[in-house]
């Protein structure tokens, strides 16, 4: 696996929680490397395209998990499952469109070795990510979220309260200052990843994933040039439920009764699935009712989808269509009843 195929996975692993919608919807998805996962509430079907323009898929049928578990029927908990599921339906797409690109990028080498005068012979690389470069990848990933989301904005909340006592002793500016170093790295990334042409492509995908989803929401027969008619800003897009994830912790982390730096970071970390329960709740509310005081939580998210979401091409848009009608056709042979959870 190319060095540059690594990077991309392991990046887009970072981005996962910000490409997915939840369980709540009839149909959602996430952007892939050079691809788009959709699902149904019983399915799932992943479409990327190859450098050779053609579109490969990979589906199966999949059962709720608040189906398998009934814990997960119940509020917060139900959050907390759906944010499992979902991350491991990611990355399960994530491999898939990784693995293509390192197919891709086999039959490329084969292709510039054939080309020369005196063709050498290639090296026998995999044909797929390593489970062990899976495994690597999620650790990684994990301990740079934590690093990131967690020690960092404690470090300087910290550093920010011995400068200036009098103004950071209270735990509402406390927490406050630490939930503004969260969103200011949170944005710093996004922002440094948009200028990557490879980035800029996966935002262009997830624009994609966004207006297919609104086209099969309104009614309207999903063809490309309809979907293309619809914003790429869907409100129960996960860079909006990050962004309550904030908020939402700046709260929980009031009632922290901790004073010692290590217990502080570890209460955080604990609190991660709490967090993330309650936040899905809040969004879940917002999408039902448009117009009420909690649904204003989601619009900082939409205005982040500008750096998230970008236009995509007709091609683009073709892929995201690929996958709907792919998850859409399995669930219809497992007579599966299209509601709205």
């Amino acid at each position: 696996m190319s060095l540059r195929t690594y990077f991309r996975l392991f990046a887009h692993t970072q981005l996962m929680p910000l490409l997915e919608s939840g369980e709540e919807t009839l149909v959602g998805g996430q952007a892939v490397m050079e691809g788009v996962m959709m699902r149904a509430p019983h399915s799932y079907c992943v479409a990327v395209r190859k450098k050779s323009g053609e579109i490969v898929t990979e589906e199966m049928p999949l059962a709720r998990i608040s189906e398998q578990h009934k814990i997960f029927k119940y509020p917060v908990f139900r959050g907390v499952g759906t944010l499992f599921q979902a991350m491991s339906l990611g990355m399960k797409a994530l491999k898939f469109s990784a693995d293509v690109a390192i197919e891709d990028d086999a039959r490329e080498q084969a292709g510039n070795h054939a080309a020369e005068a005196k063709p050498a012979k290639p090296k026998k690389g995999p044909t797929e990510v390593p489970a062990w470069a899976m495994a690597i990848n999620i650790i990684i990933s994990l301990g740079m979220f934590i690093v990131l989301n967690k020690l960092v904005p404690l470090s300087v909340a910290t550093w920010l309260k011995g400068l200036y006592p009098a103004v950071f002793e209270s735990r509402a500016m406390f927490n406050l200052a630490d939930g503004v170093v969260r969103m200011a790295i949170f944005l710093t990334m996004m922002w440094a990843l948009s200028l990557s042409k490879d980035f800029h492509r996966i935002f262009e995908y997830h624009g994609a994933e966004h207006k297919v989803v609104f086209n099969y929401e309104s009614g309207k027969p999903v063809t490309v040039e309809n979907a293309q008619q619809f914003t790429t800003f869907h409100p129960r897009c996960g860079t909006s439920f990050l962004f309550v994830v904030i908020l939402v912790s700046v709260v929980f982390y009031m009632f922290i009764p901790f004073e010692g730096f290590l217990p502080k970071l570890l209460a955080r970390i604990a609190l991660l699935l709490p967090i993330a329960g309650v936040s899905y709740e809040l969004i879940r509310f917002a999408a039902r009712r448009r117009g009420s005081l909690l649904a204003l939580l989601t619009a900082p998210g939409l205005w982040l989808q500008r750096i998230t979401t970008k236009p995509p091409s007709d091609d683009q848009a073709a892929v995201a269509i690929h996958a709907l009608e792919g998850a859409m056709a399995l669930e219809q042979k497992q007579g599966g009843e299209l509601v709205i959870a």
